[in-house]
């Protein structure tokens, strides 16, 4: 696996950091422009960008968390340039077990081949494509649709949306309630579980407090600390042979 940390490697991630970083300077230089033509003030200006900047922090260690998984298949690089560009965990991850367990019956802790890290990888580029297609050939559609219905029956709207957020989360579940196999042997993950619904509870006490508590500044922080807390509780769970 040396290969993750050769020097072309670096290159190829430098230059995508560096497309990535351009573009977000000229789309912040675009809008700075825009703003001025609209009347707003350079203080206000500033403190957008300021407050912008702050409130970002604390969504990227949900990133963070991801990335030190990630990296125990990929390496740093490649795992970064997955969650820093178009990835994201609850996607890269279970895409990148799927293969390694389904198609090549390993298991991430494995020593694993240059084949089965770049299938990985092409499963889950292949995986990001269909949506950056679906988008902007068909998002007009759909949009103009779900307006419609909600012109109609306005409760409807509100009763997709839960049905979309509610069919994911059983997608998750599912797979934390698959059975796992081990060198042969199969059981179910007691540990999965207790992760799982202790991050729930987390999240559940969270919204309780910015709803009931006025807590306004656990909004950009309630997911991070969730999946903390919950990673906290694996290790101590994990620690006891539970698994």
């Amino acid at each position: 696996m040396a290969f993750l940390n050769s020097w072309w490697v670096y290159l190829i991630i430098g230059i995508i950091f560096f497309y990535v970083l351009l573009q977000s300077v000229i789309f912040l230089i675009k809008s700075r422009k825009r703003a001025l033509t609209l009347g707003f003030t350079k203080e206000q200006i500033n403190k957008t960008i300021s407050s912008s900047m702050v409130f970002s922090i604390a969504p990227s260690f949900a990133i963070l968390i991801g990335l030190i998984a990630l990296s125990k298949v990929f390496g740093p690089m490649i795992a970064g340039m997955r969650l820093g560009t178009l990835g994201a965990v609850t996607y890269e991850l279970p895409a990148a077990i799927n293969v390694i367990s389904g198609v090549f019956n390993m298991n991430i802790g494995d020593t694993l081949t240059p084949e089965i890290v770049i299938t990985a990888l092409w499963v889950m580029t292949l995986g990001c494509i269909p949506p950056l297609l679906i988008i902007p050939f068909f998002f007009k559609k759909y949009s103009q649709k779900i307006h419609s219905v909600k012109e109609k029956d306005n409760s409807w709207n509100q009763i997709m949306m839960d049905a979309l957020f509610l069919g994911m989360i059983s997608a998750f579940v599912g797979y934390i309630l698959a059975p796992k196999s081990v060198d042969g042997e199969t059981y179910f993950s007691i540990l999965g579980v207790i992760v799982f619904l202790t991050s729930a509870i987390l999240i559940i006490v969270f919204g309780l407090l910015i709803k009931k508590g006025k807590a306004d500044w656990l909004k950009n922080y309630a997911l991070p600390l969730s999946m903390v807390g919950a990673m906290a509780m694996a290790i101590l769970i994990a620690s006891m042979g539970v698994r």
